[in-house]
């Protein structure tokens, strides 16, 4: 067949001009710019640069009727304007695109439900209508603890979904354990002779998929119980996971005249940013009067000087990417768990404290 392939120029061309130019079958050209495995690197190279010189593309059209697949990935995201979601779908993206498919986004509400009980309507439409037009050959959903529902619907059109943030039933999941992180982020201050630690967490309305803010909580009370330290309920804010949540509730918390914090561990990089501009709007130094870290490993850490947690979000997306396209080039979607790195990555806001 002739028709996956059309000159630059719009003059409709045949793949016997390809493959003469290459010196292949047609069956090997058709292979070959298809990605197949099954083809030599060094043919490959030699049908690309063949196609190149002639000027052809690949109708994607064409291919999507020849192989039944669009070479499309559905992404799924919560939010779209946090700087780890951002993070997370740019790696998948490149994997992506160096593989030649694109990827189509899909924003899904967090909650699962309306007020009062009723589905939300968006996400209903997401799983009732988008997914089965089989517009993609496969699904990444980051952050979004799916309905049994939900996954019903995604297996009935047989298409792969990986997971990343936690576990769904039937399909590769990708996570990092919060509560590790969490632990490690804690007892570096513990080690550095911290003792009074405040924690600036996730708002409870946030603790909806996979429940990272009560993870990373539970994770910072446990380091505290291990050196014999009691968690103080007082030296626990909660914010949105942005910069200016993190201001405000250092202000709060700085301000509250109980507590004398020498420390602050923030569940994310940007609530802990916040806890810097703010602890330095009240004069107070960092790291000498206030030590402060977070997690995530933000762009803008270094420039803040931040120590931090880093979770890698970037190659979250990437590995993420490659398993739905080996999932696709194999035929099956193991079902398992792969656990994420994570790296402790100390700077300049963090030290031990003065009275040390």
């Amino acid at each position: 067949m002739w028709v996956g392939y059309v000159r630059e120029d719009n003059d409709v061309m045949t793949i016997q001009q390809v493959a003469a130019l290459a010196g292949v079958s047609t069956a090997t050209v058709s292979r070959a710019l298809a990605g197949k495995k099954t083809v030599s690197t060094a043919t490959r190279l030699r049908v690309e640069a063949a196609a190149k010189e002639l000027g052809y593309v690949v109708s994607s059209a064409a291919s999507s009727l020849a192989s039944g697949r669009t070479r499309n990935i559905g992404v799924v995201m919560p939010f779209l304007d946090a700087w780890f979601y951002m993070r997370v779908l740019n790696g998948a993206h490149q994997a992506l695109y160096d593989a030649g498919y694109d990827l189509t986004l899909y924003h899904l509400d967090a909650a699962s439900t309306e007020p009062g009980g009723e589905d939300n309507p968006r996400r209903s439409r997401l799983f009732d209508e988008f997914l089965r037009r089989q517009r993609v050959d496969g699904f990444i959903a980051v952050s979004l603890e799916l309905t049994e529902a939900e996954l019903d619907s995604l297996h009935a059109i047989g298409k792969p979904a990986v997971g990343i943030g936690g576990p769904l039933r039937g399909a590769l999941t990708l996570s990092i354990d919060d509560a590790a992180v969490a632990r490690l982020a804690t007892d570096h201050l513990l080690s550095l002779g911290h003792r009074h630690i405040a924690h600036i967490g996730g708002d409870p309305m946030l603790d909806l998929d996979f429940h990272l803010p009560s993870h990373r909580r539970g994770g910072y009370e446990e380091a505290l119980r291990t050196h014999g330290i009691e968690p103080d309920p007082l030296l626990v804010r909660v914010a949105d996971f942005t910069i200016t949540g993190g201001y405000r509730a250092t202000l709060q918390l700085l301000g509250d005249p109980r507590v004398a914090p020498t420390a602050i561990f923030a569940a994310s990089d940007e609530m802990a940013m916040g806890a810097i501009m703010a602890a330095r709007d009240l004069g107070k130094r960092v790291p000498e009067d206030l030590s402060i870290v977070g997690i995530d490993g933000h762009e803008l850490g270094d420039f803040f000087g931040l120590t931090t947690v880093s979770q890698f979000p970037e190659t979250q997306g990437r590995l993420a990417a490659q398993a739905v396209l080996e999932a696709l080039e194999t035929g099956s979607t193991p079902a398992h768990h792969i656990a994420l790195p994570f790296e402790l990555v100390v700077r300049r806001s963090t030290s031990v404290p003065t009275d040390h």
